[in-house]
Formats: structure tokens, sequence, C-alpha cells
């Protein structure tokens, strides 16, 4: 029997048409209806007011699927991304299944530390506002202390690539301060600055300057030294030499350490709004654990997990297009 990992790597056929079209559609849409009818029909252990509406949901999933999947081939780009994920969305129709079973209909899972599906779902429909307003909040604090961070961290790597004197005072400090966590800092950075949030900016930019230093650093001085030659001949300035010739060849490694500043930095932004920010997902996080409310709590680590895929995802697509030539080389 062809299993459902199979489907994902399979050829399409003359008409482009996903091989195994009736079975996939058949298994996606079944997995999909048993989860609303196990949702609907099954008594509960407890009372939860978005059932129904977890129900209508699925059940409409398990109608619209298999006819979107049916036409996958005509869809263009959507039909051939249904088509890729056919599989990953039949497994989460049955993980959700076993969720439901698990959790609102036989209590395998003492409540309220093991919430059902339906009731993360009434916390995204009922208290929207809040999450949404945490949402923002942690997205203008990342995006200052990422950008000032990155900024800083790329004009130093330069400076270090480029000069030796630059490097000879500056290489001891990274070396010094650089491995030590950003989180190690909060103490002292929330009794420096002024508020909680320009210390929670200045931990994000170090925790994101580090990495984006220390590669630009390494691109540029791993640059071929033929290519500052033959530019010297043709009258290339200083100043070309670094914006034309080394940085655009430091581009890969600077895009690396971009990726792990920004690993870096939704960690500690994490870990500042639970200490410190009384806003952002971390806070929400610390409000719902302190309230017991576990349902809140795995909604706002749900959002996390979208949110920091999102914005490595928009940073994967701004690496290919600048770097073009080395697009598809690293995947995401």
């Amino acid at each position: 029997m062809t299993s459902l990992t199979g489907f994902a790597g399979a050829l399409p056929d003359a008409q482009g048409r996903p091989p195994g079209l009736p079975l996939r559609a058949l298994a996606l849409g079944a997995a999909w209806l048993a989860l609303a009818a196990a949702t609907y029909a099954l008594p509960e252990d407890g009372d939860f007011p978005t059932t129904a509406a977890f129900a209508a949901g699925a059940l409409g999933l398990g109608l619209v699927l298999p006819l979107l999947l049916a036409r996958s081939a005509h869809l263009g780009r959507a039909g051939a991304s249904l088509a890729h994920w056919t599989p990953w969305l039949t497994l989460l129709a049955l993980a959700l299944t076993a969720w439901e079973l698990i959790t609102a209909k036989f209590a395998l899972l003492p409540m309220p530390f093991f919430p059902p599906p339906q009731a993360i779902l009434e916390v995204f429909l009922e208290d929207w506002p809040r999450l949404g307003g945490s949402i923002l909040a942690s997205l203008k604090l990342l995006a200052g202390g990422y950008l000032i961070g990155a900024g800083l961290g790329f004009v130093l790597g330069v400076a270090i690539g480029w000069s030796k004197a630059v490097g000879y005072w500056a290489h001891p400090i990274l070396r010094f301060v650089g491995p030590l966590p950003a989180t190690a800092w909060l103490p002292m950075a929330f009794f420096v600055f002024p508020s909680s949030w320009s210390a929670s900016t200045f931990l994000i930019a170090l925790a994101t300057g580090f990495p984006v230093t220390v590669l630009t650093w390494s691109g540029v001085a791993g640059v071929n030294k033929a290519y500052f030659d033959v530019a010297r001949t043709l009258g290339a300035s200083p100043a070309f030499l670094v914006l034309r010739v080394a940085v655009p060849v430091a581009l890969p490694h600077v895009f690396v350490g971009l990726f792990m500043g920004l690993g870096g930095a939704f960690a500690v932004l994490v870990v500042a709004e639970m200490l410190g920010v009384k806003s952002g997902l971390g806070w929400y996080l610390q409000w719902a654990q302190g309230w017991a409310a576990y349902a809140n709590m795995y909604a706002a680590l749900i959002v996390m997990a979208l949110m920091c895929s999102g914005l490595i995802t928009l940073l994967f697509r701004l690496r290919d297009r600048v770097l073009s030539w080395q697009k598809g080389l690293v995947q995401w």
C-alpha cells in the first residue's frame, strides 16, 4: 500500500495530475470528516462552547479540500502547493482527531493542563484583541532591536574585516562580550536603561549583533585578494573596494549571521517580555500561566511558532532575491 509520505515526491502524469489522486482525495476528505464526526457526535467530558464551530470547520475542510485537490492541476501554484501538502493535511486531521478523543471525549489527559483543540479555537475567537495586541507589541520590539543589532553588526563586521586597526581594538571586546548569552545581561540592562522597553531593545540588538558581526567579518576577510588586485588595476578607490567588491562577496556570510541573529533575538524577546516588558507574547504567556489559562498559553505558543517561521521565510525570500545566483542552495 502506498504510504502518505510517498505521495509528496511522486511525479504528475501526462495531464499534470498528481498520481493516486482519487486515493489521496479520499484519504484527505475521510480524515477531516472523521474529525468532524468525532467532535460533533461523541459526548464531551466538559463544556466547550466552540465545539460546534470546530466541528463545522472540520466538516467544511473535509468537503472542500478533496474538491480542490481534484482540481489542483488547474489551480496553478496554489494547486501544486495543496498537492504537495496533502499528506501533511491528512496527518494533521488524524492528529487533531486523536487530540480531541484523548482530551474532550475520554478525558485521558487532565484538564486544564491539556485543553482540547476547540478550547484553543475559542481563545483565537474570543481573546483575539489581547492576543493580537501582544503580537503587534512583540513585532515592534523585535523589529527595533533586530534592525539596530543587524545594522551595527554589519558595519562593525565590515570594519573589522577590512581594517586591521579596527580589528585589533574590537576583536578582544567581541571575544569577551560576544559568547555571553544576551539574557545574562538582563539584570544590568533593566537597571541601566530608563525603561524596560529600551533595555529589551538593547538585549535584542546584542543578541542579533554578535553573529552578524562575526559572520560579516568572516565574509569580508575571506574575499579572494585577486578581486581587489584586479579592481585596483582598474583605478578602484578604497570605498569602491569595500562597497562594490568586499560586501557583495561577503553577502552569503552576512545572511547566515542574520538568520542566526533572528533566532537569538526571538529567544531574548520572549524572555525579556516575561521578566520586564508589560506587553507582547512573552507577557501573554506569563499572564496565561498565572491565571492557569492553559488554552491561552498554547494559543500563544502556536502564534509564536507561526510568527518566527514566517519571519525566517521572509528573510529567506529576501536572501533569494539579493543572492539570486544562490537561490535554492539553502532551503527553508
